[in-house]
């Protein structure tokens, strides 16, 4: 078991709390948010405290951190919370639904796996990568750090995703597709090409290009 302090006091937080504390050994010990964003003093009846001092209060000898944010701005915002809580020597943990099929063993840290996840043999996960429920992963698949599945996406086999991608529920991505960084597949789509472009935004059956970046949407 270890002791976690979980970042945010928003609906993703509540969700954690939810799953943490009805689906793993791990127990919560605070949330905390930048002194600005602390509305109350409590959240789900565990304490707030500040993020500049949470090294003091909770220090990373003895606790472990999780982050599992939202994908505002295509996941940037959760990444400088997770790379500002390594540099303060945090260890995180991730959390796994003990209800997703899970048959690989190379899933990093930060995640947050929710139930009826498929992930198939030979997949790697990177670290801060958030997979909503109901997912199909393809085998020989990679999903690089910092990226957002909603869900009922279908993610077939040997596919590769790059860092800041964000894919929208019931989409599908055909085999051998590389998503390149900051990719953003639009719900519904369907997506028959053999790659993107960085920062860019796919939409449609089949699948086509917009002319905006996904830099310049607000998620």
């Amino acid at each position: 078991m270890a002791k976690v302090v979980v970042f945010g006091t928003e609906l993703v937080a509540e969700l954690a709390h939810y799953y943490l504390t009805n689906d793993s050994e791990h127990e919560i010990v605070a949330f905390t948010v930048n002194q600005e964003y602390i509305k109350e003093p409590t959240f789900c009846g565990i304490q707030v405290v500040p993020f500049e001092e949470v090294t003091t209060l909770f220090p990373p000898t003895e606790y472990k951190f999780f982050a599992p944010l939202s994908e505002r701005k295509m996941n940037q915002v959760r990444a400088k919370v997770y790379q500002e809580a390594k540099d303060k020597g945090y260890e995180f943990i991730s959390y796994i639904s003990s209800k997703a099929t899970v048959l690989t063993d190379k899933i990093g840290e930060n995640c947050f796996i929710l139930e009826d996840n498929t992930i198939q043999p030979f997949v790697t996960i990177g670290n801060d990568v958030v997979l909503w429920s109901g997912n199909h992963i393809g085998h020989h698949s990679t999903i690089k750090d910092h990226v957002y599945f909603t869900s009922h996406i279908v993610l077939s086999g040997r596919c590769v995703v790059e860092p800041y991608c964000f894919i929208g529920v019931n989409a599908t991505i055909r085999d051998g597709v590389h998503l390149a960084e900051g990719t953003l597949i639009a719900m519904g789509t369907n997506f028959t090409g053999k790659k993107t472009d960085e920062w860019s935004i796919y939409k449609g059956n089949p699948a086509e290009k917009a002319k905006i970046s996904s830099k310049d949407i607000n998620l």
